[in-house]
């Protein structure tokens, strides 16, 4: 007997083009699993309707044929029916208050919601997910953004010879551009006012792995954190190179207690025992790509406080850019106090005044924050989601949701991802019932 499932068209953002199922795997799943795709139409989605038909996939405005609805991003709470199970990024595991009305209608409505950033394996390794194309983007605008800052600084550099990455036609297109970059760079050099130029990327898990993709595609020097001042004030710094350095954990932090040795699992049980250092380190770098996980519990990458008191110098300083990629509001990079999106994807930020202006002109640092940068690259990033994805969605889809949540048929990756399962929070979520409580 045929199962249906559901692809929700995305809508909380015009610049949100990706889908999980491409029309490829939807074909699949109907020939190989008798699973019935249905899709809402979409003007602006990577693929086009007419790419789902052409798939045999049918297309069409009402899902109510089916109990099992996927999609990317939040669903708004007026979009919920009773009783069937929704699976995408739900954006709700840290209480976020704006998602908080959200989740109590899925309650409410007897719904189950499986949430893919708690879709991992047995050592809580992530599965799906879409973080290097994040980081892949993120460096392409990061190094646009430096780019016209420079030029508007005066300062004619090679970096503005690219554009944003949602205007290459695929990432192909893009690393021919990074590529006339590299050719500019090694045969004619950085601009002597920004020489050295040091990129430091905080973090090296898949964004970080993302950004550094791209970071190395240009002629780049590796260093280590500790080298960064001397560099940054050596008498003659390579102008025919980048200087990259990757700062980890123990470079980010240090035991609160004077003379207490940094152990990084204690780091993570309990980063209440551990002060902020790397302000040390912002003087030196000329752009700073954050791609940490970051929580209230830890301490802050960038504080307000420390930009203060770098831009009220009587020297500007060497930083340019902040490409925000983890995009925490006022989180690990204290001055992201608002997301962008493709369309404005930059502002400045004064940290003598606190204000903001969009674009790249102005007094203070260009921060790129925004919050949907794999959407930049949205065929190769749905590709991959899809390619990941697909394998779970038959068990999902015949799984009887009637029974028990302990004996339900999910296979342990999905079961650790399920957030609320017939209307109640299940018990690895229950911690949530506080910030709903709170949510009035």
């Amino acid at each position: 007997m045929s199962k249906s499932l559901g692809i929700r068209r995305e809508d909380k953002s015009i610049w949100e083009r990706r889908v999980p199922v491409t029309p490829q795997d939807a074909a699949a799943l109907q020939a190989e699993h008798d699973i019935q795709v249905v899709v809402q139409p979409s003007a602006i989605r990577a693929f086009s309707d007419e790419e789902y038909r052409a798939a045999g996939v049918s297309v069409q405005e009402d899902l109510s044929s089916c109990p099992v609805v996927v999609g990317i991003k939040e669903m708004p709470p007026s979009f919920f029916e009773p009783g069937k199970t929704y699976v995408f990024f739900a954006h709700v595991i840290k209480g976020q208050p704006f998602n908080m009305p959200m989740l109590q209608r899925m309650l409410d409505l007897g719904c189950t919601l499986i949430d893919y950033e708690r879709v991992t394996d047995e050592n809580h390794r992530r599965l799906i997910f879409f973080g290097w194309h994040a980081g892949v983007a993120g460096m392409i605008d990061t190094l646009w953004a430096l780019g016209r800052r420079l030029a508007w600084e005066g300062i004619a550099n090679p970096f503005a010879l690219l554009r944003q990455t949602h205007t290459y036609h695929d990432l192909a297109e893009a690393r021919t551009a990074l590529a006339q970059v590299r050719a500019h760079i090694e045969t004619e050099g950085l601009p002597e006012q920004v020489t050295p130029l040091i990129v430091g990327v905080a973090g090296y898990g898949n964004v970080g792995r993302g950004v550094l993709e791209i970071l190395n595609l240009l002629p780049t020097i590796e260093i280590e954190p500790e080298q960064v001042a001397a560099v940054a004030t050596s008498s003659a710094p390579s102008r025919h190179h980048l200087y990259k350095v990757v700062f980890k954990e123990w470079h980010m932090v240090e035991p609160a207690v004077p003379g207490a040795t940094f152990e990084l699992q204690d780091y993570y049980d309990h980063p209440e025992k551990y002060r902020g250092i790397f302000e040390r380190y912002l003087p030196h770098l000329t752009v700073l790509m954050n791609a940490i996980f970051w929580t209230e519990r830890y301490p802050r990458l960038v504080t307000k406080a420390c930009l203060r008191e770098l831009f009220g110098g009587q020297t500007p300083p060497r930083l340019r850019v902040i490409g925000d990629i983890s995009c925490d509001l006022e989180g690990a990079v204290e001055c992201t106090v608002r997301c962008t999106d493709p369309g404005q994807p930059v502002f400045v930020y004064n940290p003598l005044s606190g204000e903001t202006r969009d674009g790249y002109e102005g007094p203070g640092l260009v921060v790129l924050a925004v919050d949907i940068l794999p959407s930049e690259l949205p065929r190769e990033a749905s590709i991959y989601f899809s390619q990941v994805l697909k394998p779970f969605l038959p068990a999902i889809v015949r799984c009887d949701f009637s029974q028990p949540f302990e004996r339900c048929t999910l296979p342990p990756e999905i079961r650790r991802a399920v957030i609320a399962y017939r209307g109640q929070l299940t018990p690895d979520y229950q911690y949530l019932q506080e910030f709903l409580n709170k949510k009035g």
